[in-house]
């Protein structure tokens, strides 16, 4: 690992506040763990059925059936932790009820720390009397975006709740300096990509490595529940303050995890304007044709030319793009349309998020705020309900108008932008949120098709405009993202002509696409479309059978030490799989339709494709970035 100082907004290192120190300090015996599983179902603990562990089903492609992108991240916030404490430490992800009860049980804790967003209060609360029961003793801390909900403490029993920098208070808790430097874990952005019903292979190169240079954005969008768990507007916390220590950590990655692509996890990564362009300046002097795939806001994006974004290795973009007319200055007198079609002409995949249900919104108008999103023609696209989350001034705003809704009335458990509003909407009752929002989904890809298509037809443009680039840096770039159109992505766009030869405006969009690639690529990929194409189609129709049959997809638990807990460990190690995989699971008792043949769900690597979905795309939401 490779350690830099954290500062503050201020520049100044953080100090350890007021925390009381653990009386075992670096001693104690720690288990940080997220909520357990399984996740998308209904169940008396507050998961949902619609809210699954996974970002893109659960708020990007949710409308695409079989073509939805699917795939896991791990609880990135935990591993950081986890990575910046002294005493010993294991980190439980995705335990089920009964392996964390085990855990619990059997690991002689004394601090125990859970993370979580605001839907999964119930299991936090249940997972809180686990502890109670069966670790009375154990230190309980509560973490993550669940520590906004002001009533908490009434609500669950721990003692401990940390809202902001979990580094800084546990490095404090147990006695550390909270100046001493951050040292970045080695970790993976994604794992378990599917999509067609084809899963990608985990080798080496295929995923982006995560990296995390700053928590919290100070332009501090009045909904933004991260912004405002990291002080809110104004306000940041780098890790990594500099373009030198980012490179240093970036060089570290690339070597561990043998990775050409970084998924950067920062609110607005180029905001920070001196320490990107020192990145592109060293990118430069050593010849490094990383991908970046980042956050961002048009005006930021705008301040930039193109030349730096390609040097930067920018491949692909979370774009707020919010709606037609919106008070949030990060997009006021930008062209957001014309910015996209930019963006893409340079092989820039974009991902743009918009806002269902702002103030003005209305029933009758709501066609119009779909179709001014729809016809950005994003890569991909994210819908999300306008949701006052605990702790945002959105939330503020409307505690002092009187009009949220109590948990009676709007369980924590839907309180996640995909079903309902958890206030009186002035304009839109009676919960038409909630169709206005599925239209928003099947609107887009009605329109613009599958995202992978898009993606596709993107990256095609970007090879065209750039393969003959001056800069040797971005030709190998290029190069090497581009590889897949050839076979396995001609593949992919010939099954989804296949699935909708009869739909006649689709068809001349992948006919239009086909052609291209084949024109670009000659022989080979006329050869390996189709026969790649047939096996995407076949288990495409697996796929949509799978799903029609009540089946979905859940991460597996994963366990890891670090090396003082595994020095406490008796008798042999047990080494844990170097990333978790992924399970099918049953949303309903008996997964079964009327006339239909019940269909036995495969192991998750039964059918794979090379496609690097998973290094292609960052994953976070602009709503709540952290998923647990």
């Amino acid at each position: 690992m490779v350690a830099m100082n954290r500062r503050n907004a201020n520049g100044v290192p953080a100090s350890q506040d007021s925390v009381s120190i653990h009386p075992l300090g670096s001693n104690a015996n720690v288990l940080l763990t997220s909520v357990f599983g399984p996740y998308a179902r209904d169940d008396e603990y507050g998961s949902r059925q619609l809210n699954p562990m996974e970002l893109y089903h659960n708020q990007v492609t949710r409308a695409q059936g079989g073509f939805s992108l699917r795939m896991f991240h791990r609880s990135f916030g935990l591993m950081l932790l986890q990575a910046n404490i002294d005493a010993p430490c294991a980190l439980l992800d995705f335990p089920t009820l009964e392996r964390f009860i085990d855990e619990v049980r059997d690991g002689e804790y004394d601090v125990i720390g859970i993370s979580s967003i605001l839907p999964n209060v119930g299991k936090v609360r249940k997972m809180c009397e686990i502890v109670r029961e069966h670790a009375p003793r154990a230190t309980i801390v509560v973490g993550g975006h669940v520590a906004n909900k002001p009533d908490l403490a009434e609500v669950i029993d721990t003692d401990h709740v940390v809202r902001g920098d979990g580094v800084a208070w546990f490095r404090a808790f147990l006695g550390q300096s909270t100046s001493a430097p951050i040292r970045h874990p080695a970790a993976y952005s994604a794992f378990g990509a599917r999509t067609l019903g084809l899963t990608q292979r985990d080798r080496p190169g295929d995923v982006a490595a995560m990296v995390l240079p700053s928590v919290g954005c100070p332009v501090g969008c009045n909904f933004c529940s991260t912004s405002a768990m990291f002080g809110g507007k104004g306000k940041y916390t780098n890790f990594y303050d500099t373009g030198d220590e980012l490179f240093e950590i970036m060089c570290g990655l690339e070597e561990k995890l043998r990775v050409h692509s970084f998924f950067i996890m920062d609110e607005n990564f180029l905001l920070h304007r001196q320490r990107a362009l020192r990145l592109l300046e060293l990118m430069e002097e050593h010849d490094k044709a990383w991908s970046l795939m980042v956050f961002s806001s048009g005006r930021v994006l705008k301040s930039y030319r193109i030349d730096q974004l390609l040097g930067l290795g920018l491949s692909w973009v979370w774009l707020g793009l919010e709606g037609e007319t919106t008070q949030y200055k990060k997009v006021d007198g930008i062209d957001t349309r014309k910015l996209v079609k930019t963006l893409q002409s340079h092989g820039i995949r974009v991902l743009g998020s918009t806002i269902i249900g702002l103030e003005h919104h209305t029933v009758d108008g709501m066609d119009r705020v779909i179709d001014h999103a729809v016809h950005h023609a994003t890569d991909f696209h994210q819908f999300m309900l306008y949701t006052p989350i605990p702790g945002t001034p959105l939330y503020e705003q409307h505690r002092r108008q009187g009009d949220l809704l109590s948990d009676e009335d709007c369980p924590p458990a839907d309180t996640h932008g995909q079903s309902r509003f958890n206030y009186r909407h002035r304009n839109i009752t009676n919960g038409e949120e909630t169709g206005l929002l599925l239209r928003a989904f099947e609107r887009d890809f009605e329109v613009n098709g599958p995202s992978l298509t898009r993606m596709v037809r993107t990256m095609l443009t970007g090879w065209k405009c750039h393969k003959n680039n001056p800069d040797e840096r971005v030709r190998r770039r290029v190069r090497a993202e581009s590889k897949p159109l050839r076979t396995t992505y001609a593949g992919l766009v010939w099954a989804a002509r296949r699935w909708f030869r009869h739909d006649a405006r689709l068809v001349v969009q992948l006919d239009a696409l086909l052609h291209e690639l084949y024109l670009e690529f000659g022989m080979v990929t006329r050869i390996a479309a189709p026969l790649v194409g047939l096996v995407g189609y076949l288990s495409l129709k697996s796929e949509e059978h799978r799903l029609a049959n009540g089946w979905t997809y859940d991460p597996k638990t994963a366990y890891e030490k670090n090396p003082r807990a595994k020095a406490l460990e008796v008798g042999p190690s047990v080494q844990p799989a170097a990333a978790p995989q992924a399970e099918w699971v049953s949303c309903a008792p008996t997964p079964e339709r009327s006339g239909k043949r019940r269909v036995t769900p495969p192991s998750p690597h039964g059918a794979r494709t090379a496609a690097t979905l998973s290094g292609q795309a960052p994953h976070a939401s602009s709503m709540s970035k952290a998923r647990v």
